[in-house]
């Protein structure tokens, strides 16, 4: 843990007043609304959980409920990159998920940080609520053991996967996921009961976004002073937490920054398994772009290709593999790896397209060998190892599609913090059935409002919500149109699978005036899949001076050193696209 014990956390955090055990009374009225300022004391991270030497660590202390102080308190586990210039504040990040850890990401992305900002603020990041072994509520477990887990989900499509080729071309692939509504709803309410029953279940109401917002403006209460200008990156399922942050917030909006977006109606409306095909339905065109630029590296660059391979020839062959591991699966369900193994597979190049070298190369022949042998279940390859882990890319920190379990540091046990903070933002449940969301999965395959190769990627966060016996004490559902004191820096690339250019462009149609739309000319997911120093000046200018394009029109080119294959870099794949 950090270097700090549970018996001097109070005294380290300044946290006098609830030493000497403060009124509930006194803690209802300095609490309510998120602002309470507090001292916060700084020192060395726990190199087990912190690499960088240079970051410096500290716990905060939070209400559990905002609106009542007689629900009690908890923490928040932080660490902070000191600005290296004249200081202008701090810059707090969240790196997304939802339940991504901001330790983590600020321990990989420091240096980037600084630079983005000018290294005029303190960049700080902490494990929001719901994540990780240090924030109280922490993460949330509803098994006691990994094999417990494996048992209880033994024989279904959790562990399994949905077995299915093209837009489900085969009736046999549609009737075998139909077979299965009954008893994945029977699960999905046992596991519901399971986490309210779990230790950690106590703590479900209270993890949720709203809160969090609140959160981030007591911490910038206490580290720039009560009222002060709060500044904020958020990247992909962070950009919720700004939309929410900057409405609940928006006389106190500094710079803010939303990067991969998913427009906030969707969730204030909808229930989570509509709106998580649309999410994903531009992957199809990322995926576009990968096949065309392994076509254009030709077998030398991406070994997926044949000498004089188009674009289509080189999906012919994804799709045949994909079509050998739906057949070796039916045969034999214990092979070790299925079809979907594949998708996410793929579905993590196109998150990091700097991965696709790497994944043409040594990825697919590795699936493709591991398929036409029938590998047992304990297979042990490198590519068969890497698909029982997250298959989020390493530097992108924010993942909305799960295959791996998340693991706490200090518990062994699988953690579901993704969905404990997603279905506690959700709306209330309208009654959805397994049934309709297998329906919808099968209909959105084959829409504009899907992903014909991902759609069917189980399991996915947004699935679960339905059937999650919890809902967040505070959820903020609108307006979010809200006039801001400054200007938010909306951030898209053309072409990412899972938060579309479109999500971005109907949040800044919200927002007006008070914001700005910069589109990225990439494929992946948020910008840092691909770099442009255009991009970074623009983010530059707005952190040291305010300064922002004037209109939405502003388009910036990935830069021309980047390449995805072997002398094939952005600009000749978007050029060879089918217009």
């Amino acid at each position: 843990m950090l270097r700090i014990t549970l018996v001097s956390v109070l005294t380290l955090l300044g946290l006098s007043d609830f030493a000497r055990g403060a009124s509930v009374e006194e803690n209802a009225q300095t609490y309510k609304g998120g602002n309470r300022t507090r001292k916060v004391e700084w020192g060395p991270c726990d190199p087990s959980l912190v690499k960088d030497p240079t970051l410096e660590c500290s716990l905060f202390e939070i209400p559990l409920d905002y609106h009542d102080a007689y629900a009690g308190h908890g923490r928040l586990a932080l660490v902070k990159a000191n600005a290296t210039g004249e200081r202008h504040g701090t810059v707090f990040v969240n790196p997304g998920g939802p339940g991504q850890s901001g330790l983590e990401a600020l321990d990989g992305i420091s240096d980037e940080l600084l630079a983005l900002t000018g290294g005029h603020y303190d960049v700080v990041s902490w494990d929001p609520r719901g994540v990780g072994p240090l924030t109280v509520p922490g993460d949330t477990f509803c098994f006691d053991t990994v094999a417990e887990y494996d048992a209880f989900w033994n024989g279904t499509i959790e562990l399994t996967g949905i077995n299915m080729v093209g837009n489900f071309t085969h009736q046999a692939d549609i009737d075998a996921l139909l077979s299965q509504a009954s008893l994945m709803q029977a699960k999905y309410e046992e596991l519901g009961r399971r986490c309210l029953e779990h230790p950690s279940g106590q703590f479900l109401r209270y993890v949720g976004t709203a809160a969090t917002a609140r959160d981030v403006a007591a911490l910038a209460d206490a580290l720039d002073g009560p009222g002060s200008p709060i500044n904020y990156i958020g990247i992909s399922y962070g950009t919720i937490l700004g939309s929410w942050l900057v409405n609940m917030f928006p006389e106190r909006v500094g710079r803010v920054v939303i990067d991969g977006v998913i427009d906030p109606t969707f969730l204030a409306n909808e229930e989570t398994p509509f709106v998580w095909p649309r999410l994903i339905s531009d992957a199809d065109k990322v995926y576009e772009g990968f096949v065309t630029g392994c076509a254009l590296a030709g077998p030398e660059g991406c070994p997926i290709a044949s000498q004089g391979d188009s674009a289509t020839d080189v999906d012919d062959t994804i799709q045949a593999l994909l079509q050998l591991a739906h057949d070796a699966q039916l045969k034999n369900s214990s092979v070790s790896v299925r079809s979907t193994d594949v998708r996410v597979s793929i579905l993590a190049v196109l998150y990091q397209p700097g991965l696709a070298a790497s994944f043409a190369n040594t990825t697919f022949p590795e699936l493709l060998a591991a398929v036409k042998s029938g590998l047992p279940a304990n297979a042990t390859t490198s590519a068969v190892s890497a698909l029982r882990v997250n298959m989020t890319a390493p530097a992108d920190t924010s993942s909305l599609i799960r295959r791996g379990r998340a693991r706490n540091t200090m518990n062994p046990t699988t953690t579901y913090r993704f969905e404990s903070i997603l279905c506690s933002d959700s709306v209330d449940s309208r009654g959805t059935r397994m049934e309709d969301v297998f329906k919808n999965i099968i209909a959105s395959s084959s829409s504009a409002n899907g992903s014909e190769l991902f759609t069917a990627v189980w399991p996915a966060q947004f699935y679960y919500c339905p059937f999650w016996p919890v809902r967040a004490v505070e959820r903020y559902q609108g307006p979010f149109n809200k006039t801001l004191v400054n200007k938010v820096l909306i951030v898209s690339n053309t072409f990412d699978p899972v938060t579309p250019l479109f999500s971005a462009e109907s949040t800044s149609r919200l927002l007006g005036d008070n914001a700005v739309l910069v589109r990225q000319d990439a494929f992946g997911h948020t910008s840092i899949s691909e770099p442009s120093q255009c991009l970074n000046q623009i983010t530059l200018a707005y952190f040291t001076n305010g300064s922002l394009p004037e209109d939405n029109n502003t388009v910036c080119e990935v830069d021309a050193d980047f390449e995805l294959f072997p002398g094939v870099n952005t600009e000749a794949i978007l050029a060879a696209l089918p217009t």
